[in-house]
């Protein structure tokens, strides 16, 4: 009998039963029975003790409400998350074996499971961050997602992160290292002159001392909010972004920028000239609302470029869509308009949210699809 708290996702496949443990923001846990997945409801961000107990509880209660008995445990690859250590301890304990999932690979693989998609997909997976399979921060994917497997076709072009974790929360940072990026060095201090760390950062960015490189579409959200001068220092998570979106929304939508974007040889996609277009919109004191505005205009055209080249490459019509960049309506809505040609197929979350509160459902179908024999090494 469901609990009426869980969501109830019915599947395309049958496979053993899964507990999967989520992300580190916005944790939910999912457990499978049959071709039934059962998601819970919001346990929260994992950094409380009262959140941490909340998952231990809440996997104890699941597996009660539902007499299942897992037969795998499933977890992302960040070393660090309790969801990971929980996953971990309570493998070894009951004697099963868990899988590793990558995280953006989970938010393609949690709308698959809800749209019942068994075909290869591809899959744009934009936000904030997740831990990649070379270790470093992730967070603007476009993804080919076949099951249990997945093959990263190319990347936002990355921006440093000057003090790391720090660097997500002042949107500034991400504003200094878009300035690095552009050769533009010399003006941080002077643009920046109200950060006590602005020397600082600049020291790190030119001598590249704590500055791991991130691929994320929040923070280029973030940079262009600092360069604009939209917001300097986050009070919440995702402020910045929030911010830009209210801006674009209030001005209407522009023309992307000429030549804003390019697709690199290796298919990443690069962002700097829009980047330099921001800091020239602080300079001119152009109306910040037509910046914010042309931000997503140019972001939306060169995301559309991207994918429309990956699918006529890989012969695909399907495009899943996952990440917390998506409850950016500006963003959503401007993707689906472009892309619901009745060449392509386009999936987002529905039942679920597109943000981390999805990442158990597409953990637990990866490893649905990983027990069912879908892949073959």
């Amino acid at each position: 009998m469901a609990n009426s708290n869980d969501t109830l996702i019915p599947l395309a496949i049958n496979g053993p039963a899964v507990l999967a443990c989520g992300a580190w923001l916005k944790n939910t846990i999912c457990v499978t029975q049959g071709n039934q997945a059962y998601v819970s409801p919001l346990i929260g961000d994992l950094a409380t003790a009262d959140a941490r107990h909340q998952l231990d509880k809440t996997v104890q209660r699941m597996c009660q409400d539902y007499s299942i008995k897992p037969q795998i445990v499933t977890h992302d690859l960040h070393p660090d998350f309790y969801s990971t250590q929980f996953a971990q301890a309570y493998a070894e304990q009951q004697h099963i074996p868990t899988l590793a999932v990558q995280h953006h690979h989970a938010h393609i693989a949690a709308v698959c499971a809800e749209h019942k998609l068994i075909q290869p997909v591809l899959g744009l997976a934009l936000d904030g961050v997740g831990l990649g399979t070379d270790n470093t921060p992730w967070g603007g994917e476009l993804l080919l997602v076949d099951g249990a497997r997945f093959q990263r076709l190319g990347h936002l072009t990355t921006l440093a992160l000057p003090g790391g974790d720090r660097a997500a929360l002042e949107p500034w940072r991400m504003a200094a290292a878009a300035l690095a990026r552009l050769n533009r060095s010399a003006e941080i201090m002077q643009r920046f002159s109200d950060q006590p760390a602005a020397e600082t950062v600049t020291t790190m960015l030119t001598k590249n001392i704590n500055c791991s490189q991130t691929s994320s579409m929040g923070r280029l959200f973030d940079a262009a909010a600092g360069l604009l001068e939209v917001n300097s220092i986050q009070s919440h998570e995702a402020q910045a972004a929030i911010q830009l979106q209210q801006l674009a929304e209030q001005h209407g939508e522009v023309a992307a920028l000429t030549e804003g974007f390019r697709i690199t040889e290796n298919n990443d996609l690069d962002f700097s000239s829009l980047l330099s277009a921001m800091v020239d919109c602080h300079d001119t004191k152009h109306n910040i609302s037509y910046a914010a505005a042309l931000f997503h205009g140019t972001l939306i055209a060169g995301l559309v470029a991207w994918v429309e080249k990956a699918a006529s490459q890989h012969d695909i019509s399907q495009l899943a869509l996952g990440g917390g960049c998506f409850h950016n309506a500006v963003l959503r809505h401007g993707l689906i308009n472009r892309l619901a040609t009745p060449s392509f197929h386009l999936f987002s979350a529905q039942r679920v949210q597109p943000d981390d509160s999805a990442i158990a459902l597409g953990q637990a179908w990866v490893a649905l699809r990983y027990n069912t024999g879908s892949i073959s090494d």
